[in-house]
């Protein structure tokens, strides 16, 4: 039983890392887990209360089958469902700095609140012997979102165009957009805009990567349901996989690990506009390789802004 825990406690702690999360953020799932399942990917529980959290499929929280999925159940723990429904952690206000049990009742909302308390020290010992840093400060980010629903290059002619490694700069290229492509904002605008919405936009865009990036070029929505989708949909002659090289106003695409995936419009000199990197909600203008650094996701190329189901 005890290496089952460790293996579930070190998933947790991926899923944290994976998203910039802090140490704290991690003991307070664990301390959460140990409670509410002892640490086991149980199939059963009260009512329909299933998984590592014990959260339940008639509540919002997924199906049964997403939440006996380790890595499925912690993300929901952290981040929640979109729109803040059911809240993760991260959707609670001064999680970092409020009593650790008491971050962990605002997510669970159990019957009985003072026993997560309990698990801190069960929680640090199973995270000593699973060797997981308790002390890290995580980069403030979170999400993408991943966006809601929580997150894109063009070939050089002198062939400069091959993929580079994760963490490697990315470079303006100057690829034309195809014909097809046509929105009701022009690509100069729509960086414009994009650059105005992190200087002073408000918090709109938790988990909204894709919204934000149909809202750039004008678009009221982009008539798809996730970013990683939206790629994936793209003609296969738009699509540049793992090309580092991408024209200002293109949009880059990443896999977090999670069901959406990120998008975010790359500006030009190695930079993006992104939702959730800095700050929860608001965009923010960061280097294009903070996605991969920062949130641990894997870069899959860019795409020109083709929005062929938008309005």
């Amino acid at each position: 039983m005890r290496q089952a825990q460790i293996n579930n406690a070190l998933i947790i702690d991926g899923v944290a890392k994976e998203r910039g999360l802090s140490g704290r953020a991690t003991l307070i799932a664990l301390m959460t887990a140990l409670q509410e399942s002892t640490l086991l990917n149980l199939d059963y529980g009260d009512r329909d209360s299933i998984g590592l959290f014990q959260q339940r499929p008639s509540t919002g929280w997924g199906t049964k089958e997403q939440i006996m999925q380790p890595k499925y159940s912690a993300s929901m723990f952290f981040f929640g469902g979109d729109s803040g429904d059911p809240p993760g952690l991260t959707d609670i206000k001064n999680w970092e700095t409020m009593p650790m049990g008491a971050a962990a009742q605002a997510v669970q909302r159990s019957a009985y609140p003072d026993l997560y308390d309990g698990q801190e020290k069960p929680a640090r010992d199973i995270a000593q012997q699973a060797a997981i840093d308790l002390d890290r400060t995580g980069s403030g980010g979170s999400a993408p979102p991943g966006t809601n629903d929580p997150t894109s290059p063009a070939v050089c002619d002198d062939g400069a165009g091959k993929p580079g490694a994760p963490g490697d700069p990315f470079h303006d290229s100057n690829a034309p957009w195809p014909a097809e492509v046509r929105n009701p904002r022009s690509t100069a605008d729509a960086i414009a805009w994009a650059q105005r919405e992190a200087e002073a936009g408000p918090a709109d865009w938790y988990r909204l990567c894709l919204a934000f990036v149909a809202r750039t070029y004008g678009w009221g929505y982009s008539g798809v349901g996730y970013a990683i989708d939206h790629y994936q949909e793209m003609p296969a002659a738009m699509k540049h996989d793992k090309d580092r090289n991408v024209p200002p106003g293109a949009l880059m695409y990443w896999d977090t690990g999670q069901r959406a995936g990120h998008v975010a419009i790359y500006l030009g000199n190695g930079m993006i506009a992104s939702n959730d990197i800095k700050r929860p909600g608001y965009i923010d203008v960061v280097p294009a390789t903070d996605i991969e650094t920062k949130w641990g996701a894997t870069y899959l190329g860019w795409a020109p802004p083709y929005f062929p189901k938008g309005g």
